[in-house]
């Protein structure tokens, strides 16, 4: 009973999650437990412990201590949360030159043509979450040769809390042909840095590839860029 109870309160967090994410309920917006539980076919018991992980990643508020609300979104956060994680991944990669070996560059190698193979189709919203994942795949590789169990727990909570912010990003993104090849170009300068083991010039572009998102989300949230 104890196996059942604790899988579908995991079903029910990565559910929620994934719609938080995507913006199926809104900031600020309440979580009214009736919605929860007729929506994810789960009892209160496991919706209350997929919603205190939430809680505990900051997507999701408590209430009074009674209800449940998806947190607010902000461009200061925005901005504290993108320097963050851009900071973060300059320092993995710079990390992962001077670790990474043969079979790290290989599995990057692998990583990156995958990512190619899709960026070279015409955009198209199916190919949406294909490209997110291997464009994580790419990232991961990446920082994986840092060979820091704990420093990339640290990257996966920024990207966590990132995740909201780069939906927006990424439906305005992929959905361009003009955006995808301007992350082709960005891909390959950040992989000619990383395979001539050039550390200080691929974490410079590294931090300002993660950047780069910040106006497309900015215009999204309808934040003025000017000032």
């Amino acid at each position: 009973m104890t196996t059942i109870s604790q899988a579908t309160a995991i079903d029910g967090y990565r559910w929620l999650k994934n719609d938080i994410i995507r913006g199926v309920y809104q900031p600020d917006e309440k979580l009214r437990m009736s919605l929860l539980t007729s929506r994810y076919e789960l009892g209160v018991g496991p919706l209350r412990e997929a919603l205190s992980q939430l809680v505990a990643e900051g997507l999701v508020t408590v209430i009074n201590q009674k209800g449940y609300r998806v947190a607010p979104m902000s461009e200061q956060e925005l901005l504290d949360i993108f320097d963050a994680r851009a900071n973060m991944e300059a320092m993995l990669v710079r990390l992962a030159i001077e670790r990474g070996g043969e079979e790290w560059e290989a599995d990057l190698l692998a990583r990156m043509h995958l990512l190619n193979k899709l960026e070279s189709r015409h955009a198209s919203e199916t190919m949406l979450d294909e490209w997110d994942q291997r464009h994580q795949a790419f990232h991961t590789a990446i920082v994986a040769g840092c060979g820091s169990q704990y420093l990339l727990q640290m990257r996966e909570r920024l990207f966590d809390l990132a995740a909201r912010y780069r939906y927006m990003w990424l439906r305005k993104t992929v959905l361009s042909v003009e955006m995808l090849d301007d992350k082709h170009e960005q891909h390959q300068m950040l992989m000619d840095a990383i395979l001539a083991r050039d550390a200080v010039k691929a974490g410079e572009l590294m931090y300002q590839h993660l950047l780069t998102p910040i106006p497309i989300i900015r215009g999204a949230m309808g934040v003025g860029l000017g000032g």
